[in-house]
């Protein structure tokens, strides 16, 4: 019996010697010369999605309010990329993204509003059409708050992309 366990105890200790560490081979023996080794750290922006402004419920309003004054004082284009917001300043630019169908468009804030509570942007009929809910009447967004050009200071009016065509052909009657 106790042959047996000096015999297993034996053959225990030479199985987990096996995978003890060893000497440096040839290639660990001789560390590389200092000077050869030049290591510059890398340094990489993290690039991720930005967080949205909001995400939410957004309407839109059309004929009714055509032509009437704004917040901003300016008349209401149904057709133009405007939007109404409750707490924007005046003038800003929000990228507006359809959630349904990711469709995007620039609009520019120009009034306040939505009077509905739980909504978070009213958009013109212009901006709902592009971004294709102007048949359903409300639809989940995020919005995206865009920065103006900073490239040039002298810039008078900042660039942005609009996806949108500003104004439908109007159709004669006899």
């Amino acid at each position: 019996m106790q042959r047996r366990l000096a015999h297993g105890l034996a053959l225990a200790f030479f199985v987990a010697s096996l995978g003890a560490a060893q000497g440096p081979n040839i290639s660990e023996a001789t560390p590389a010369p200092v000077s050869s080794i030049r290591i510059q750290p890398e340094v990489r922006k993290q690039v991720g999605k930005p967080t949205p402004y909001q995400i939410g419920t957004a309407s839109w309003y059309g004929e009714f309010f055509d032509g009437k004054p704004t917040a901003s004082g300016e008349p209401y284009d149904m057709y133009d990329m405007t939007a109404a917001h409750l707490t924007l300043p005046l003038g800003s630019m929000v990228r507006v993204t359809n959630l349904r169908n990711g469709r995007a468009v620039v609009v520019r804030v120009n009034d306040r509003g939505p009077i509905v509570p739980g909504r978070i942007i009213d958009l013109s009929y212009g901006a709902a059409a592009a971004l294709g809910y102007d048949k359903r009447g409300l639809q989940r967004v995020r919005l995206d708050l865009v920065k103006p050009n900073l490239a040039n200071p002298r810039q008078q009016k900042p660039s942005y992309q609009t996806v949108a065509v500003n104004h439908p052909p109007v159709a004669e009657l006899p």
